[in-house]
């Protein structure tokens, strides 16, 4: 049974993707800096992706268990409704920029020995149709900013694990129904969770490296 980890899966597309996988047959470890949910035949652990000795500790208690794929899914968005002229403080830009970017990577750097162990390695990193250079409607610009870095992460991580077997796709989940997405968003979580374990499933070396929505279209840059 294939082992996927998920970080930020308290909750929201996190949640929902725990759920899918696991009914998909996926052997499921969640991460959640709150309560564990009480869903059956899920491990959970707890992790702040933003520290490093957090990072190091699940990697040690995963030591001997190779883990096929990790979704990097913890997120935040923080600069709803700022104004250009008086908010977007210091601090907004340094945790978004801890959780969304530096979070992927320290998760990925921690997990690499269970990764290269893997039959077949897989990480996706969610990033957003925010990301995109193309698409520049303005505002939301640490969150914009932060997602496109790791858009970038992604995109540079995907060079470097291919010599290790790993592939590395970077997605958009859509505008997804949940307390970060707002109720009228256009997609359920529960939509966005199977589209994007489809994509995991599709991801190989052959595509890695990819930018791409939720139901498999490629993204613009």
């Amino acid at each position: 049974m294939p082992h996927l980890l998920i970080t930020g899966a308290g909750r929201g597309i996190g949640l929902a993707l725990a759920q899918a996988a696991h009914d998909a047959g996926w052997r499921v470890t969640g991460t959640t800096r709150g309560p564990a949910p009480a869903i059956d035949g899920i491990s959970w652990q707890h992790l702040e992706v933003t520290d490093p000795a957090a990072q190091a500790a699940l990697a040690a208690r995963l030591a001997h268990d190779p883990v096929d794929a990790v979704i990097c899914n913890a997120g935040v968005l923080l600069d709803r409704g700022q104004d250009l002229a008086t908010g977007y403080a210091p601090a907004l830009w340094a945790e978004s920029f801890a959780v969304n970017v530096t979070g992927c990577f320290l998760t990925v750097q921690a997990l690499l020995p269970q990764l290269r162990a893997a039959r077949r390695g897989r990480v996706m990193i969610l990033s957003s149709q925010m990301a995109s250079h193309q698409r520049a409607p303005g505002g939301s610009y640490a969150y914009r900013a932060s997602k496109a870095a790791a858009l970038n992460l992604g995109r540079n991580l995907a060079t470097d694990l291919r010599a290790d077997g790993i592939a590395v796709g970077i997605y958009h989940p859509g505008w997804v129904q949940t307390e970060m997405g707002g109720a009228g968003a256009e997609i359920s979580a529960e939509t966005a969770a199977s589209g994007l374990l489809d994509r995991l499933e599709a991801l190989t070396l052959n595509t890695t490296g990819c930018f791409e929505t939720w139901d498999g279209h490629p993204h613009p840059y």
